[in-house]
Order: C-alpha cells, then structure tokens, then sequence
C-alpha cells in the first residue's frame, strides 16, 4: 500500500466534519425541542469531538504510518485505537444527562442520543457518509415517530408522574387522609417530604397516577378532607 493511499485531502477533512455538524445537529434539534439539557450545540460538539478523533486516529500520525508501511510488517499500529476509545470515553456525558427524580429516572433518551451521535460522528471521520446519514435518519424517525407510539401507549396503559403539594393544618390534619385518597384513585407515591412552618405542615408528594386520571376531581376531594389548607399538582408527563 502506498502512502498516498491513505492521505486526504484538506478539503476531505472539512467535509467530513461539516457533515458530522449538519447530522448530530439534527439530532440535537430535535432535544432542543424538547427542552433536554443536552440539545442542539452539545450534539453538534460531540459529533464533531468523535469525527475529529476518528481522523486523528486514521491519519494524524503521517510520519509513523510511513514508517510502519516501509518496514513491511515490522512495526505494528491500529489506526482505530483512538476511535475505539470514544464508545467508552462518552459515557460521562451519558451519565450527566440522567437525572434522578425520587425513584424515576429521567434523561436515558438524552443520554442514548449523545451515544448515537458520538456514533455518527465517529462515522462520518471514517469517511462512511451513508451509514452516518441512515443512522441519523433512523435516530430521527425514533424520536418523532416512536414518541408518538409511546404516547398511544401510554393513554391507554400508562401512567404519568407528578408533584402534590399539600399544606396540612397542624393541629387537625392528617396525611394518611391524603395518602389514602391518592391510592383509591389508583396513585402510587413514590416519595413523601414535609416541612413544617407555624402550625402547617407542607408536604410533597412525588406520585404516579394513571393516564387520563381524573387531577381536578382528585384535587377537589382533597380539598374537602379536614384540616387541608391548600391542594395542587404540578409537571404531570408520561413516566419515560
């Protein structure tokens, strides 16, 4: 093999990163939609970061792939080390855009579109354009598409997750009270917290209800138990 055989042009290598940009941006736009904290610009970092180390990997030590191919076999190299090390080397980034929230995990979408990009990246450094191109399609259609179905899903046999507040009279009020009607209109508390001020206890309570439940009804009957001040709840979404 000769050793122009394995160069690229400057050009080339412009390409190949504007093409990581353009597809993990669309990835990214589609988290920046819905508000992730890793969106548009992290993507389009990343991709970039893995499709600049892919070509580091393949063609940035010129000097010693001459040396390696003029000594026939003599000396040993992997032009894909580096790359390799990008599939373990993103997780931290995975890991920082999971959020825990009471027994609920958030943020494994996020963290699985980081990887795919980091995927597209690396691909699009190696010059592989089309499995770059099909991936970020398919990541695409995932998102938009598959949401869709998982919302079908889930108002039929899903649940949604979200935050009671309750202020309870000191002096009259009880919890089990509320517990109780949570549980008989088929909720699941996931956890409680109560903090006390002046002869109030506030409390919330992190809950799991069915999809479609009736919140307004729920609300009302809570308001009418003995010694409840103030009912309200708040960021009801689908369980992801």
């Amino acid at each position: 093999m000769e050793m122009e055989e394995i160069e690229i042009s400057q050009l080339e290598v412009v390409a190949r990163l504007l093409a990581a940009m353009v597809l993990c941006g669309l990835i990214g736009i589609e988290r920046e939609l819905r508000d992730q904290p890793a969106g548009f610009r992290t993507h389009i970092l990343l991709g970039l970061g893995a499709a600049l180390f892919t070509l580091v990997s393949a063609y940035g030590f010129e000097e010693f792939t001459e040396l390696a191919l003029e000594a026939g076999g003599g000396v040993q190299f992997d032009p894909t080390r580096i790359a390799a090390q990008i599939v373990t080397g993103i997780g931290f980034l995975g890991a920082g855009a999971i959020i825990r929230q009471g027994l609920d995990i958030r943020g494994l979408t996020t963290a699985a579109s980081l990887w795919a990009a980091a995927a597209v990246g690396t691909a699009a450094g190696a010059g592989y354009f089309f499995g770059a191109a099909a991936t970020t399609a398919i990541v695409l259609a995932a998102l938009y598409l598959l949401r869709e179905f998982r919302g079908w899903v889930v108002s039929r046999r899903g649940r949604e997750f979200g935050l009671l507040q309750v202020t309870l009279e000191e002096e009259g009020g009880d919890i089990s009270r509320v517990t109780g009607l949570l549980q008989r209109h088929g909720g699941e508390i996931r956890r409680l917290d109560a903090e006390a001020e002046e002869g109030l206890v506030h409390y919330t309570v992190q809950v799991r209800l069915p999809a479609g439940a009736a919140v307004q009804e729920l609300l009302a009957e809570l308001s009418r138990l003995p010694g409840v001040r103030r009912a309200g709840i708040s960021g009801l979404h689908p369980v992801d």
